[in-house]
């Protein structure tokens, strides 16, 4: 099996995992007293990325994932139609709150149907890093559009490039879920350095 692994050197030359990706492979790909070879190198702005994953972390642990069954397409849509109604003389809140009831008794005949709500950190990683606006746009076979996230390479990031991510993606996670947690955008950077000190 080959995979790509992020560890940290800890005292004593202990080495622990420094992204969820690299605890999930060893939790549940190599067993207990497997032997790894590994060819190492030092990632050049290590700082970078564990500022980064311990943001995208934070917003992680407080992300419950509510409403998943609605797609936020489908969402879009009712909220569209919803508001189109009341540009001919509806009232904008009401048809609001009515299609916010639509989508809450759509969304639980769903799950009672089977479909499940899960929380994936890869699925929550790229869709941070599309919002923050850095992907690709894709052409598919049946012509739609896709937003693929781009790799985000940290070796070659100067310091500028670093926090235009950094902020992109602290607004995305600011706004979408950290900001029912904390008071302001500077709490919640602190909560996220505390955990990458209990990481490092």
């Amino acid at each position: 099996m080959m995979a790509q692994l992020q560890l940290i050197k800890q005292s004593s030359g202990i080495l622990i995992p420094a992204t969820p990706e690299t605890s999930d492979i060893l939790q549940s790909k190599i067993r207990l007293g497997a032997v790894l070879e590994a060819d190492f190198r030092q990632l050049r702005n290590p700082a970078f990325h564990r500022r980064f994953f311990a943001l995208l972390n934070l917003g992680f642990e407080y992300w419950e994932p509510t409403g998943g069954a609605i797609s936020s397409n489908e969402r879009k849509l009712v909220t569209g139609y919803a508001k189109f109604l009341a540009s001919f003389g509806g009232s904008e809140p009401a048809l609001l709150n009515a299609a916010e009831q639509y989508l809450e008794q759509v969304g639980s005949r769903r799950v009672t149907n089977g479909i499940s709500i899960c929380k994936s950190f890869d699925a929550y990683r790229a869709w941070v890093t599309i919002e923050s606006g850095h992907y690709d746009t894709i052409k598919l076979p049946d012509g739609t559009l896709r937003k693929h996230p781009r790799s985000i390479s940290f070796a070659n990031m100067d310091e500028t490039e670093f926090q235009q991510l950094y902020r992109a993606a602290l607004d995305v996670l600011w706004r979408w879920i950290l900001s029912r947690a904390f008071r302001n955008q500077s709490e919640a950077q602190n909560a996220a350095a505390q955990l990458m000190s209990f990481a490092g």
